[in-house]
């Protein structure tokens, strides 16, 4: 449970993760490191210190109570221990502080206070807020004294350069090991953009580079991408080919048909009509997504010119208002994308009465949805119906046209090629069938 909230909390991207990767060590290393020298070495060291100074407040304490009287005391241990080099006033009772004062990042303060606390029974409080020096108050037989001295006899000087030189060669080392990790990854992000780009039908030029590993993916893709094109060529030319000599005895058929009665040719050029529409079909599956290269294109300019030449060919199909905020043109390929949304208005008219066409543009999605009041599709059934050469008789009306089971297939692959879907539903409005084409911009 927790690393699946973990998770949710952790970068998406290659860079992102390697980035955490590497700073997490070194920041670890940089508190152990802060928190072992300030127990185990600056602690003890101020601990030392201080045990050596109190020694020597031993022996000032001691001249201060065999001083005549508190006048006499600053001259008494100026004169006898002198060379000790602390200054020792005699101060008023309310002069004390309530409690030692510092800076709250005073460190080996707050250690200095605590051995005094513990082992110096006269101690009443320090004042570290003077610039490298201690203002100690101590109580005697003479009343309350201070004794001043310098700020390096208990403490270790400059204990700020460690954490000073810790952390600019850790943020140094972070930089240098970030440029060498951002050469390192910007080949994966290449070999990613170009797997991307051809998942949605477009070809980026691609040079394996990087570490071995990298290499060797890169590698793999081209030949994997190579071997794809040239499937993907082979099927388009035997699917042509072999639609395109079949025309031959198709069009010579409707010769000789012309030459007899009209009432006994009807038939069977309604017969050689059906050929026809179902070769133009293979045809169009034989080209797929690949017919074009993908452009700039305006969407709902695209698919009001499809609309309206629906209508002229005696399809009833209405143009909804467009949906969504986004704006400006979409990258696609023109004439595959024509013939995807064309496919599924001749579906919808020849399925059912009516259709209806609809673009919903945001900054982030195009969606083009076909609903018609026809029969519509059984859930359980919709994968199925676009895979190619799938009738569905019981879901479909057969009895409007010579369809050969491609109109989805053929928008399902152009929907793919575009790096997007093709999701089928239930028209909430017509109670039909509902085809969405939805693709990331």
């Amino acid at each position: 449970m927790f690393f699946v909230w973990l998770k949710r909390y952790m970068p998406r991207g290659i860079y992102g993760r390697a980035a955490l990767i590497l700073m997490l060590p070194v920041v670890f290393v940089q508190l152990v490191v802060t928190v072992v020298f300030a127990q185990r070495h600056f602690e003890g060291v101020t601990q030392q210190m201080t045990t050596a100074m109190m020694r020597e407040l031993a022996m000032v304490m001691q001249v201060v109570e065999e001083a005549e009287d508190r006048r006499a005391v600053p001259a008494r241990v100026a004169a006898e221990v002198g060379l000790l080099d602390m200054d020792v006033q005699a101060v008023a009772r309310d002069s004390i502080p309530d409690q030692s004062q510092m800076v709250w990042y005073d460190y080996s303060g707050r250690v200095l206070d605590r051995k005094l606390r513990a082992e110096l029974p006269d101690y009443r409080a320090v004042d570290l807020t003077q610039d490298n020096q201690v203002l100690l108050y101590l109580g005697s037989g003479k009343g309350p004294v201070r004794v001043g001295f310098d700020r390096r006899r208990v403490s270790a000087s400059n204990p700020h350069q460690l954490f000073v030189y810790t952390l600019f060669f850790g943020v140094l080392m972070t930089f240098i090991a970030s440029v060498y990790l951002r050469n390192q990854l910007r080949p994966i992000r290449r070999l990613a953009r170009a797997a991307e780009a051809f998942g949605r039908g477009r070809h980026l030029p691609y040079t394996p580079a990087g570490a071995v590993e990298v290499r060797s993916a890169g590698a793999a893709f081209v030949d994997m991408r190579a071997r794809i094109e040239r499937q993907i060529e082979q099927r388009t030319l035997m699917l042509s080919g072999v639609s395109h000599d079949l025309r031959t005895p198709l069009t010579r058929m409707r010769l000789e048909l012309s030459m007899l009665d009209e009432d006994e040719a009807a038939p069977l050029l309604q017969d050689v009509d059906d050929m026809q529409r179902m070769l133009d079909e293979f045809l169009n599956f034989a080209k797929g997504a690949g017919e074009g290269a993908p452009v700039a294109v305006a969407p709902h300019k695209m698919i009001a010119d499809l609309v309206d030449e629906a209508r002229r060919a005696g399809r009833d199909v209405t143009l909804l208002p467009p949906e969504g905020d986004g704006s400006g043109m979409v990258m696609l390929r023109a004439v595959a994308m024509r013939r995807a949304v064309d496919n599924l208005i001749a579906n919808a008219v020849r399925y059912g009465a009516r259709a209806e066409v609809s673009v919903m543009l945001s900054d982030k999605t195009l969606r083009i949805r076909v609903e018609d009041d026809g029969p519509g599709i059984p859930e359980n059934r919709r994968a199925e119906a676009t895979r190619a050469f799938t009738r569905l008789d019981p879901a479909r009306n057969q009895d409007k046209g010579g369809g050969v089971g491609l109109g989805l297939a053929i928008a399902t692959d152009i929907a793919r090629a575009h790096g997007g879907v093709l999701r089928l539903g239930e028209s909430s409005r017509m109670g039909g069938l509902r085809a969405d084409i939805v693709i990331a911009r």
